[in-house]
């Protein structure tokens, strides 16, 4: 019976609100966003931190070197050179212009690519941009 009192006060004194002149500073909210944790400060660094992270394109695409899919780099020159549309593509609404040979290994990924946001997707796009030379 006493270790039920004990606990009880343990537990009332744990849920009762501090009161006191203490000045608190609130923490800065997070902000957060559709299939990852915290927005990333620039387009580049989201897009680095869902190309690595949620949308796993890391596994196929190097910065530069082909590995499955074509390097980081050689999408980036391409994209710019025909003046294509990276965003179009990985929602599925585009013709592919890189590697059309790959197109069926990359077409499996449309699912995840095609469930990002617009600013998800332009991430992306402005992280494969930042690796132009």
């Amino acid at each position: 019976m006493k270790k039920v009192l004990l606990l009880s006060v343990v537990l009332a004194l744990a849920s009762c609100k501090k009161e006191g002149t203490e000045n608190t500073v609130p923490e800065p909210a997070e902000n957060y966003s559709e299939g990852h944790s915290a927005e990333a400060k620039t387009p580049e660094a989201l897009g680095k931190q869902i190309f690595e992270g949620q949308g796993n394109c890391i596994a196929c695409h190097q910065a530069d070197q082909k590995v499955i899919g074509p390097s980081i780099q050689e999408i980036a020159k391409i994209y710019k050179d025909k003046k294509g549309d990276i965003t179009t593509f990985l929602k599925g609404n585009a013709e592919p212009i890189v590697d059309p040979s790959q197109f069926e290994v990359m077409k499996t990924n449309f699912p995840v690519t095609q469930a990002m946001s617009d600013d998800e997707l332009k991430a992306i796009e402005s992280y494969i941009y930042s690796h132009l030379k």
